[in-house]
């Protein structure tokens, strides 16, 4: 069995990470902008495996996987749980395990801007920004914070205009892009709140 999605050198992969618990319709709209805005040929979802350090973990990682491939239905986008299998803690590692397993593809980090508003609190976020391109797709409430953020400041000078996102895709990091999208309502704590998910394998 493959560790890793089949990759083709030559492609341009947006990397989505999240516990996707649960995966809903919000992650489904993202991840089609992306593609369209940012120029990308796929998008993997990286679905987290959960943290033994919390004691109020994620659903189980089969019943996550389940659930975000029966909702993401996309020629191009592949749901994985790559980092389980890979055995990485941080994104990046991930990252690194994949571009040295990957030559010739293009990955690019996705992200919605209330992670580019903390993204400096990452672990290793710098290399992050100085390894692969980062897209950034604003939520409503988000925007002001991300865009003055310490990432944002210090990287500044490589920020793609929104005008011209389908050039990340194919840009040299560091070089992020901040794109305004519409988003949906719908969020996984709203739904695990509403009592939408058990986690269990009969969605």
């Amino acid at each position: 069995m493959r560790r890793i999605p089949y990759a083709r050198p030559g492609q341009i992969i947006g990397l989505l990470g999240g516990s996707f618990d649960p995966a809903h319709a919000g992650h489904v709209h993202i991840t089609r902008e992306a593609m369209k805005r940012f120029g990308l040929t796929h998008v993997w979802w990286l679905v987290s495996p959960g943290n033994p350090l919390k004691t109020q973990g994620p659903a189980p990682l089969h019943s996550r996987m389940e659930r975000a491939r029966q909702i993401m239905q996309h020629p191009r986008v592949t749901v994985t749980d790559v980092e389980a299998r890979l055995g990485t803690r941080y994104t990046a590692e991930t990252i690194a395990a994949l571009q040295a397993r990957c030559p010739g593809v293009r990955f690019v980090w996705l992200m919605g801007a209330d992670n580019l508003a903390q993204f400096h609190l990452w672990q290793d976020w710098t290399w992050i920004m100085e390894h692969v391109p980062v897209g950034v797709l604003a939520r409503p409430g988000d925007r002001i914070s991300a865009r003055m953020s310490p990432a944002a400041r210090l990287y500044r000078h490589r920020r793609i205009s929104g005008r011209a996102s389908q050039l990340l895709g194919r840009a040299d990091a560091p070089a992020w892009c901040f794109v305004n999208v519409a988003m949906t309502a719908q969020s996984s704590t709203a739904i695990r709140a509403q009592g939408g998910w058990a986690g269990s394998s009969d969605l």
